[in-house]
């Protein structure tokens, strides 16, 4: 699709896979501009303080999409194994069943950790306190819960480390098909 037929939307997911793979040090606006079709002038328009915009736009939408397609179905009611059924489902997806990096651990471990730190720690803990309020609701207590949703995020974050970093994605469908039965054990 040409870039001026693209919305916000659409550029921001393309700058979105552009950064999952790359990072912030690694994507450079010639790259930036060829994955969203805009010339780089048309990028610091939409983005006027350029990459370090790109990123904060990146973040508030996948915080958008985890809030919708993550976080609200575990806080919402039903049985808790259904609720982390729907969380599985949902990340299997968003990270393209272990191939797509996650753009939160590319912006934790570069050098804008200290500069994104605010809106990546912020995910980080919704997804917690979500996941936690499922095992709440299933009879564990909230320092257990909150212990054991922790752990399943580091799982699920390391798994796509390692799946990625030895080009085995059976790692990470082994990761999230073990996580249910481990949470609510």
């Amino acid at each position: 699709m040409p870039a001026a037929q693209l919305s916000r939307d659409d550029v921001v997911a393309r700058l979105l896979t552009v950064f999952r793979h790359r990072g912030y040090d690694g994507a450079s606006l010639q790259e930036l501009s060829k994955a969203t079709g805009l010339g780089k002038s048309s990028l610091y328009h939409y983005f006027p303080n350029g990459k370090d915009d790109m990123v904060r736009a990146v973040l508030a939408s996948l915080d958008e999409q985890l809030r919708e397609q993550v976080f609200a179905p575990l806080r919402a009611a039903g049985a808790p194994a259904r609720r982390i059924a729907v969380m599985i489902r949902a990340l299997d997806a968003f990270y393209a069943q272990g191939t797509a990096p996650c753009v939160l651990a590319q912006l934790v471990l570069g050098s804008t950790h200290a500069r994104f730190r605010g809106p990546v720690r912020a995910i980080f803990a919704e997804w917690v306190d979500a996941l936690a309020t499922v095992l709440v609701d299933a009879g564990l207590a909230r320092r257990t819960a909150t212990a054991r949703a922790q752990d399943a995020v580091l799982r699920i974050e390391g798994a796509l480390v390692l799946a990625g970093g030895v080009g085995d994605t059976a790692i990470f469908a082994r990761t999230l098909k073990r996580l249910p039965a481990d949470l609510l054990a």
